[in-house]
């Protein structure tokens, strides 16, 4: 018999197994946009999750403009905005004794300052925001169940074989106690940074976990006339013991403004565990507000490791790892859930196309091909913006401090009118600006640049950066580039080159001069049974190059042709026309889809 939701089948086998196209385990960042991309496309997955509900604690919140790109095409990132404090209240980061206390300093930070925000501006079709975990996991669980996702709650992961054919999943059902399995074609294991999945399936890792303790604390207390001026979502409190674990120094992380916040406070994880309490956590959260008598709510605290690891391979045959389970970092330069949505976003339309026979399942080794190296990198830059908050404690002189008192009296001194007190100042100074590769790191958050067989070079390579690579995000339309971002439109509408580009299929992009690559284009998706539309830009066409902006960044010339891929990262190009388009257009469509052409 079929079991149907939303238009999409499940099969209940007649030995109790259930049937679909795609598992996956976890319904976080990374396994809920997995869903909510799958079931866009129209393939059968079951979510499974061991949890009752969603996250229940606020956890990742940073959300850049790559991952909101992405729910700009999925249709939801106004549900998004609206849950969300948006650009303009997220940046002015506050260095300081307590929050009441005295301040050190502070940056602008997520692009919002007038220096950097023309960047972020000119990158994407839309901005960066704060919406933490507990509000973004309901609104992609919910969309993905909407367009045909089965999400099981309180369903745990118990084990898998897999053959040449399929995977058969054992599941435990925690309501009721019994234990049923599911045969897919392929699982997909976002089930966090001590994944069973990862380790049952033996993927290869780097680094190490556990290399230093973190408490959160999330309370409740209006402390709107401290932070009202200074808006951001985080405040970085130096005091004694700042510096022993954790994530650099104390934090106060704005969850809703101004009265719902998350405390992050370090601990020594090579000796025992704090045993934290509430009265305990009360006062941490009254010392790093710096109001002894403050009337707070605690809502929660739990201890947690910071980790330093990252897969060198994401896939087994037919079960693959994302998220936390192959990237596993510090929350700094907010990349955590970010990675884990481009994860699935990477993987989601390369499942999709295997499945529906118009791919070899080699395209599916690329996704370690073009992810693994993406894991490395954000593990190794959030660790080192975690350890580059040493230069605020050298800067101030807590590195001679032997006591409270001393460290006081360091921070006290940089203000005396004297030589040493100069340097200090020039020093902290220096030491924050450092803090760009975290809070203004906009190369790493947009640049990512893939290399594998689903990206066909044209002889090309990427252009030199003319400026820091980490801080500053470089468009290009090399193969292996996202597509990079500019307004377009007609007398009536603008929109931006990557709405051009849905998941669904892919996309060529030519000038007037080149529209024999558009005629082609029909050709070749007809033969191959690819899901493939041309866009022609220029006057008088259905998309104009509004501001000439479209001419200064395509880096080919208007009779050449790009390729663009459902993930919008760049495949191929061509830079001008070529004697059998239709030719030359199968030739790479083969190549990247790893078809046997």
């Amino acid at each position: 018999m079929s079991i149907f939701n939303d238009g999409i089948a499940e099969t209940a086998l007649p030995d109790g197994v259930v049937e679909t196209d795609v598992v996956i385990i976890g319904s976080g960042p990374a396994g809920a946009s997995m869903a909510l991309a799958l079931s866009r496309l129209g393939i059968p997955n079951i979510m499974l999750t061991k949890y009752r509900w969603t996250a229940n604690t606020p956890r990742a919140h940073i959300t850049n403009q790559r991952s909101m790109e992405f729910f700009r095409e999925l249709g939801i990132e106004e549900q998004v905005k609206a849950d969300s404090t948006p650009h303009h209240k997220i940046g002015d980061t506050v260095f300081c004794t307590s929050i009441a206390g005295e301040e050190l300093g502070r940056i602008l930070t997520w692009g919002t300052s007038p220096a950097r925000h023309a960047d972020y501006e000119a990158a994407s079709p839309t901005l960066n925001c704060d919406i933490p975990q507990t509000y973004l996991e309901p609104i992609l669980v919910k969309n993905a169940t909407m367009l045909g996702t089965q999400t099981r709650f309180s369903n745990e992961y118990v084990s898998h074989t897999q053959d040449a054919n399929g995977v058969t999943v054992r599941v435990l059902d925690r309501v009721s106690g019994t234990e049923y399995t599911i045969r897919a074609k392929y699982l997909f294991a976002s089930d966090g940074a001590r994944s069973k999945v990862a380790e049952e399936i033996g993927l290869t890792f780097e680094g190490k976990m556990d290399i230093a303790g973190s408490i959160n604390i999330t309370f409740k207390a209006d402390i709107s006339p401290l932070v009202n001026h200074r808006p951001s979502v985080l405040y970085w409190v130096v005091q004694p013991g700042a510096n022993v674990g954790g994530i650099g120094t104390g934090l106060v992380r704005m969850v809703r403004p101004w009265n719902e916040w998350l405390i992050v406070w370090g601990y020594d994880i090579t000796g025992p565990a704090p045993d934290i309490d509430e009265e305990m956590a009360r006062g941490i959260v009254r010392n790093l507000l710096g109001i002894p008598d403050l009337d707070v709510e605690i809502t929660g605290y739990t201890l947690w490791g910071v980790n330093e690891m990252y897969a060198t391979k994401l896939q087994n045959g037919r079960v693959f790892c994302g998220g936390d389970a192959i990237h596993r970092h510090p929350p700094s330069n907010g990349l955590g859930s970010n990675t884990s949505v481009q994860d699935s976003y990477n993987l989601a339309w390369k499942m999709a196309s295997v499945i529906r026979g118009y791919a070899g399942p080699e395209l599916l080794e690329t996704y370690t091909d073009e992810r693994a190296p993406i894991a490395k990198q954000i593990v190794l830059r959030a660790n080192k913006s975690s350890r580059e908050f040493a230069d605020i404690f050298t800067a101030l002189g807590f590195n001679d401090a032997k006591n409270e008192q001393e460290m006081a009296e360091q921070i006290r001194s940089r203000k005396d009118n004297t030589p040493a007190a100069r340097a200090k100042r020039s020093a902290l100074a220096k030491a924050l600006k450092l803090k760009d590769y975290e809070f203004n790191c906009h190369g790493v958050e947009m640049g990512q640049f893939y290399e594998s067989s689903a990206v066909l070079s044209d002889g090309s390579s990427k252009p030199a950066p003319t400026r820091d690579p980490e801080l500053y995000y470089q468009p290009s339309t090399v193969p292996g580039s996202p597509l990079p971002h500019v307004w377009v439109g007609d007398n009536n509408s603008k929109y931006s080159t990557l709405d051009l580009c849905p998941s669904s299929q892919f996309t060529l992009i030519t000038g007037i001069s080149g529209e024999a690559w558009a005629k082609a284009a029909e050709k070749v998706a007809a033969d191959l049974g690819i899901p493939l539309k041309a866009v022609v830009i220029g006057p008088g066409r259905e998309t104009t190059d509004l501001y000439f902006d479209w001419e200064r960044t395509r880096e080919i010339d208007e009779d050449g042709v790009i390729l663009v891929r459902p993930d919008k990262i760049i495949a191929w190009r061509s830079q001008g026309s070529v004697a059998d388009p239709a030719q030359a257009l199968t030739t790479a469509l083969n190549a990247v889809l790893s078809r046997k052409g």
